[in-house]
């Protein structure tokens, strides 16, 4: 019988940023790859924002990962979008073809005081083969420090 895991986690930031900016970084074309593909070997990072629009990424894993060559693909769909208020996006995650899970994720931005607050929700399936809840977990969490790099630039 097939195995699947099912997990939720929630990742908060707070940044001393306007929603704006905060939104903008994450549905920007030219601004979302900046945080969202440091440190990976990008050969495709398409974005199509509106919903119903597409989100693409192909990596190759590094020699310095437990797969080296190893391709990861990223297949997306925008499935709501409240202007800097709220994105809600499905993926479904690839490794070496073999399809190792599907989320769906919620960033939602809101007022923070003087700055701006980031949840960020994951709700996945994991399939046979994958990375896991811990490992998709630390994952988004430099994910969203990457983009605090991103808004200070």
């Amino acid at each position: 019988m097939a195995e699947t895991r099912h997990d939720t986690f929630t990742i908060e930031r707070r940044y001393p940023h306007s929603p704006e900016k905060v939104f903008a970084a994450i549905s920007s074309p030219e601004l979302k790859p900046k945080w969202f593909a440091v440190g990976r070997n990008a050969s495709d990072f398409s974005i199509d924002f509106r919903v119903g629009g597409r989100e693409h990424q192909l990596f190759t894993m590094g020699d310095d990962t437990p797969f080296p060559g190893t391709i990861i693909e990223n297949d997306g769909r925008y499935e709501d979008i409240v202007p800097n208020e709220r994105i809600v996006h499905s993926s479904t995650m690839t490794l070496g073809g073999r399809r190792i899970s599907s989320a769906l994720i919620t960033y939602e931005v809101a007022p923070a005081g003087d700055g701006a607050r980031l949840r960020v929700t994951h709700q996945a399936v994991f399939y046979e083969g994958a990375d896991g809840p811990d490992m998709r977990k630390h994952g988004w969490e430099v994910l969203v420090d990457n983009l605090s790099e991103v808004l200070d630039a």
